[in-house]
């Protein structure tokens, strides 16, 4: 039973000489970021398999205990929509390998033309999977979440090879009018999705948009720290990411959702997030 927090990414403009220092090597950005978070979300693997040398350093710059959710390529979820994707996927499947069980789930992510009609061929492909690897998939159509039985459709073919069902909420983000630039530009490209609190496993997967406004994005989070403390005390191991428009502060607030729900637990005696690195050398004043 453990809580796992992290962001979209580990290394971000904005987080230079405040979360990371700088300036800094490309091979050693994850390893300053994993002393902020325990989780990232591989996003980049959604572009391009990486090659396996670069996967190696993935792994060295992080302690088994780090997480990795990483997306399965494009050309598998989107281009051939699960059809002819034997070879892409069996290079996917040996470049992530050195990460071994870092990677808590392989994700597959749908854009909203994926509809209830595509669950079958979602779940003629989950069967043909690996089972040394857990699995987790977001979907986006709105039949999903407005029609029970396209949710119990999809729930079913999870639920036969212990998939989860990653929700991205945005509800919060979407409840008022942007205010910045950052949140103006996420206003039209962020999917209005509703808020899904079920989880089908015992490690689900959350994704969170707040605001540019830490307040405001920790004010929304609330609902998230009750639901993952219930989780934690079912003996269940959450993981979640916390997303902002201009992602400015995020390491820091996935550090502050782990401090929320460990304030909840305290019978469950969950650890405190380790000390990280610091950005910047010690100063003699």
């Amino acid at each position: 039973m453990r809580l796992h927090v992290g962001a979209a990414m580990w290394a971000h403009a904005s987080w230079n000489g405040r979360f990371l220092p700088h300036p800094l090597p490309a091979t050693e950005r994850l390893r300053h970021y994993a002393s902020w978070c325990t989780a990232v979300e591989g996003n980049t693997t959604f572009y391009a398999t990486p090659g396996v040398d670069t996967v190696r350093s993935w792994a060295r710059q992080t302690d088994p205990a780090f997480r990795f959710v990483l997306k399965l390529p494009r050309v598998i979820t989107h281009d051939r929509r699960l059809t002819d994707v034997d070879a892409p996927l069996r290079a996917f499947l040996d470049a992530v390998e050195p990460l071994g069980p870092r990677v808590a789930a392989l994700w597959l992510q749908f854009p909203p033309a994926f509809t209830p009609y595509d669950v079958a061929a979602l779940a003629a492909f989950l069967r043909g999977l690996p089972r040394a690897h857990r699995y987790a998939v977001e979907v986006r159509h709105p039949a999903f979440f407005t029609d029970p039985a396209a949710a119990q459709v999809l729930e079913r073919a999870l639920l036969t090879v212990g998939a989860e069902w990653v929700p991205f909420d945005t509800t919060v983000f979407f409840a008022s009018p942007p205010t910045s630039d950052a949140e103006r530009d996420a206003w039209t490209k962020k999917p209005r999705m509703p808020r899904r609190t079920r989880a089908l496993t015992d490690r689900p997967i959350i994704r969170y948009l707040g605001r540019d406004d830490p307040a405001r994005t920790a004010a929304g989070w609330q609902p998230w720290a009750d639901r993952c403390a219930a989780w934690l005390r079912e003996n269940r191991s959450p993981t979640v990411f916390i997303h902002t428009p201009d992602n400015a502060d995020a390491p820091r607030l996935a550090r502050q959702f782990h401090d929320d729900v460990r304030a909840r637990v305290p019978e469950l005696d969950l650890a405190p997030l380790p000390a990280p690195l610091p950005a910047a050398p010690p100063t003699l004043f």
